[in-house]
């Protein structure tokens, strides 16, 4: 097998299980908690560093902004023997008492998106694997982290959330809106993987703040702090897998 035409990896050039952060710029930051780490492949908006974590091998492979380049993602990742993956995001809050740096584990990811739909209906629920998801919260409860558990929804159209998504989306109990998580989930549970995420809230859509994919200077500092805190506990729960 040749290398595959977006990652531009092959078999045997990364490790059984991925953290796979939207932003390219986050790779570096999960590499730097790292004890190793060697920069693998780039090529348009996916990076990919292998590292070593307590002495667990892992891979870090940004997927850019939506599902669509997040499927790709994991479509090639699954195509080079990547087992598990691991979305480390930002999330915008749809619930007023979840706050700017919080950080949530998704049980569930509404499929607000197209990408998901080309490969099942959208009945069909998006959903992490219950060893993935439980790794995370356990290590958040090891570490003393409180995190907030429960439903999500990816959307495609960042510009075009409006004031009637967010009541619905709040009145429906959905605790953060995010733009990979449903088809990361989809693709994942079609491909035998094992998939979770864990985001990091920059804004709040029910308060009126809202923030893009960033860690850049503009993120609030709760929110720098604990994105640094969700790399940490993602990282504790991929070497436990």
């Amino acid at each position: 097998m040749g290398k595959q035409p977006h990652l531009l990896v092959a078999e045997g050039d990364v490790h059984d299980i991925a953290l796979v952060p939207g932003d390219p710029g986050r790779v570096d930051r999960i590499a730097s908690h790292c004890d190793d780490h060697e920069v693998v492949a780039e090529n348009r908006e996916y990076k990919v560093v292998n590292a070593t974590y307590e002495g667990r091998d892992l891979t870090i492979c940004s997927t850019g902004i939506g599902s669509p380049s997040a499927a790709i993602a994991v479509e090639e990742l699954e195509a080079v023997g990547v087992e598990t993956v691991i979305r480390v995001g930002t999330t915008g809050a749809l619930q007023s008492d979840i706050e700017i740096g919080d950080m949530v584990v998704a049980t569930g990811a509404a499929k607000d998106e197209g990408t998901s739909k080309r490969y099942e209906s959208e009945t069909i629920p998006a959903v992490p694997d219950y060893d993935v998801l439980t790794s995370l919260v356990d290590a958040a409860e090891a570490n003393g982290e409180d995190v907030h558990v429960g439903p999500i929804a990816t959307d495609d159209a960042f510009y075009a959330e409006t004031d009637e998504y967010v009541e619905n989306w709040e009145a429906a109990g959905v605790l953060a809106v995010e733009m990979e998580a449903a088809a990361l989930f989809t693709l994942a549970r079609r491909k035998g993987m094992r998939a979770g995420a864990i985001c990091t809230v920059d804004g709040n859509l029910v308060e009126g703040t809202q923030k893009g994919e960033t860690d850049a200077e503009e993120l609030p500092e709760k929110a720098k702090d604990n994105v640094a805190r969700a790399i940490e506990l993602s990282l504790t729960a991929a070497s436990r897998l």
